[in-house]
């Protein structure tokens, strides 16, 4: 099957969506198929004038393709009235309604809306990455359950956090070393950073360190923000941004957590959440979108969105008691041993687009 895959720009950064996307395409190769990928440059999620014109000189090139794979966050530069996307055979993939984006203006937002509400209907079908964004689709964009099917991100094995020493890997009393919390997300308003410093900041009596790795590439003004918030709140010291990380230095980040933390304001399905519970590590969330969907109970904690109280207070007693840390990162590890990975997911989605390609 030759596959045609288009993505936004920048495709290189990490991002969840970038991650999927890129596994995907790996594992269709591995399994034999042709894939293109066509990434288009310009602005996103609102498309300017750029990402209008690559959106039609790509849509020229498409002949080849059984099907066409398009990233919903692309998808608003092929709102067009040169291009007619019953024309080829389309399958979208919609990480989360991109109108439903933190920080947005409302004009922007509801455009988005109005086009993704529009143009979904005309694919094929839609891939979703989370039973959340499903309903989502169905609730406030009308979109037929019928024409959706859900494959939620794989994740690759991982070995167990081991952390200070004092937390994790079925160690059963409290220790002397310092907790090291790890977050990870690009520096956007929509990951709820500023929460999680603030909550953090009112914990000035117990012993943590915060590391926080994300890229500042998507919103350098709100990046900049970001980072000179410790410092306002009296914590620079206890606070380590490290920027984007993959290899062994981000292996490295999750080996020497204790506690994985994110302020997550909205997410399609939160790989990053289901990573941590792969190694093992307890997890504070806050509840936007399908953020808590994974976390039970037993491994971790969600808050409401934007509570630095509540999500305070659940922090505090994490890294007060070395115990229920420990109990957690056992409830995490069970978690993670039952999620799925990359080969079988991606068979999922090759199979929706053969029944959707040209040739079915």
């Amino acid at each position: 099957m030759r596959i045609a895959f288009i993505v936004p720009t920048p495709f290189d950064v990490l991002t969840g969506g970038t991650l999927y996307d890129r596994a995907m395409a790996e594992q269709w190769r591995q399994a034999g198929h042709h894939v293109d990928i066509h990434v288009l440059a310009g602005q996103f999620p609102c498309p300017d004038a750029v990402a209008l014109a690559e959106a039609g000189r790509v849509w020229r090139r498409l002949d080849g393709a059984d099907v066409v794979v398009i990233d919903n966050i692309a998808l608003a530069a092929f709102d067009c009235a040169e291009i007619d996307l019953t024309r080829h055979p389309i399958v979208v993939l919609d990480h989360h309604p991109t109108g439903l984006e933190t920080g947005l203006d409302s004009a922007a937002a509801a455009s988005l809306i109005e086009i993704e509400t529009r143009l979904l209907p005309l694919a094929r079908h839609v891939v979703v990455t989370s039973a959340t964004t499903a309903t989502t689709l169905s609730a406030q964009f009308g979109l037929p359950a019928a024409h959706m099917t859900v494959i939620e991100p794989g994740t690759a094995p991982a070995s167990r956090s081991v952390g200070s020493g004092n937390s994790n890997g079925g160690i059963s009393h409290p220790g002397p070393a310092t907790v090291n919390i790890l977050t990870i997300g690009s520096l956007i308003p929509r990951k709820g950073h500023d929460i999680l410093l603030r909550a953090l900041a009112r914990l000035f009596d117990l012993d943590w360190r915060l590391t926080i790795a994300g890229g500042d590439r998507l919103d350098p003004l709100a990046a900049a923000t970001i980072r000179a918030l410790p410092a306002e709140l009296g914590i620079a010291a206890r606070v380590r941004f490290c920027g984007e990380m993959h290899g062994d230095p981000l292996a490295g980040l999750w080996r020497e957590a204790d506690l994985f933390a994110l302020a997550t304001r909205y997410e399609g399905y939160g790989m990053v959440i289901a990573e941590a519970l792969k190694r093992g590590l307890p997890v504070a969330v806050c509840n936007g979108g399908a953020a808590g969907a994974l976390v039970s109970p037993q491994a971790g904690v969600v808050c409401p969105v934007d509570d630095v109280d509540q999500l305070s207070k659940a922090l505090r007693r994490i890294i007060f008691d070395a115990r229920l840390r420990c109990s957690m990162a056992d409830a995490a590890w069970e978690i993670g041993a039952s999620l799925p990975d990359w080969p079988a997911q991606a068979d999922r989605f090759a199979h929706i687009l053969a029944t959707h390609s040209r040739t079915h």
